[in-house]
């Protein structure tokens, strides 16, 4: 399961919740209502504030991810480079084999 399918289940289901204790609660209309927007105020406010969070941990998930990336590639880079630098190098020690043998 994702984490943003479980957020949005745990926002779902709070706000299910509180509008459930909300209406079977022995208040006025007037009151029911008022409670019931200041409750869909806060639930909006706290879905975003959990959806900034979840946007930030993601944007250093990708950031970090990157960095790494871009750390093996050096690597790869770096041992390809030597691979190169040492398949260069045995002809000329053969070479070297091959002028001692004559």
């Amino acid at each position: 399961m994702s984490v943003s399918r479980f957020v949005a289940g745990f926002v779902v289901g709070g706000a299910i919740g509180a509008i459930a204790g909300i209406l079977l609660a022995p208040k006025s209309g007037a009151e029911t209502r008022k409670i019931l927007a200041d409750t869909a105020q806060d639930m909006v406010k706290r879905a975003d504030e959990t959806a900034k969070q979840i946007q930030v941990k993601a944007d250093d998930a990708v950031s970090d991810l990157q960095k790494k990336g871009e750390e093996i590639k050096e690597k790869l880079q770096d041992l390809i480079a030597k691979q190169k630098d040492s398949k260069n190098s045995k002809p000329e020690e053969n070479e070297e084999d091959d002028d001692d043998e004559e």
